[in-house]
């Protein structure tokens, strides 16, 4: 750990003194990705600095995603966020596998259920015909990131003959159906008792959500996706 006191005649700020200390120690490997930064008491004595000093500090790292706070335990160093391209396709599979992570995905739900409005909108299918949905919980090295629902034709029917619990789009090349484009709607939402706990986050907590409507080699619709997203651990650049 550092002993160099920070510099209170500087014009720059002892917070953002502290910032890029604790950025410059993060990069550095001192505080590796999962590891604990050390207490703000602690902060404060070897920086020579006051509390509220090390709070803003530490609050505006974890704002720009490079800690993360756990209720009573402190805060940490946040592991590498997955992510996603969306001006192309591809699968959470895929996105793991770019940065040598493992994905995995458990099932929650397979069920069919009549068509909303929506899906005749989305999916072109006609009213009162059959959807089947899907719900996936889809994980990275053994840690939950995203729930997501994703709604197909009822004549994909091999979705419920066949394992889900690889990649999707994989399963869907398979039988000759290659995702070629999507439409995104991106926003913020709030999990839900059942998302948080599949997600392991506090009910309340504040998700990315991304609607999608995919679309097949053929431009048809193919499926769209409910995500609910962890941003702690998932983001997109567009």
């Amino acid at each position: 750990m550092p002993d160099t006191l920070l510099e209170k005649g500087s014009q720059n700020p002892l917070y953002q003194q502290l910032m890029r200390r604790l950025k410059n120690d993060v990069i550095a490997g001192v505080y590796p990705a999962g590891g604990r930064i050390p207490s703000e008491q602690a902060l404060c004595a070897n920086y020579g600095v006051s509390r509220v000093t090390v709070r803003k500090a530490l609050l505006d790292l974890v704002q720009d995603g490079l800690l993360l706070r756990r209720q009573g335990k402190g805060t940490f160093v946040a592991d590498a966020r997955l992510t996603r391209d969306l001006q192309h396709i591809t699968s959470f599979t895929d996105a793991c596998r770019g940065m040598g992570r493992a994905a995995s995905s458990r099932l929650v739900d397979l069920r069919r259920e009549h068509a909303h409005p929506e899906d005749v909108e989305r999916l072109g299918v006609a009213e009162g015909s059959e959807i089947i949905e899907l719900c996936r919980l889809r994980l990275c090295d053994g840690e939950p990131v995203m729930l997501e629902y994703n709604r197909f034709s009822s004549r994909y029917d091999f979705l419920e003959k066949e394992p889900s619990t690889g990649s999707l789009y994989d399963l869907l090349r398979v039988h000759g159906l290659i995702p070629s484009r999507a439409t995104h709607d991106i926003s913020l939402g709030h999990a839900n008792p059942s998302v948080s706990r599949q997600l392991a986050t506090a009910a309340g907590e504040a998700l990315l959500l991304l609607d999608e409507t995919v679309y097949d080699q053929q431009d048809q619709p193919l499926h769209t996706s409910r995500q609910w997203i962890r941003g702690d651990k998932f983001t997109f650049r567009i």
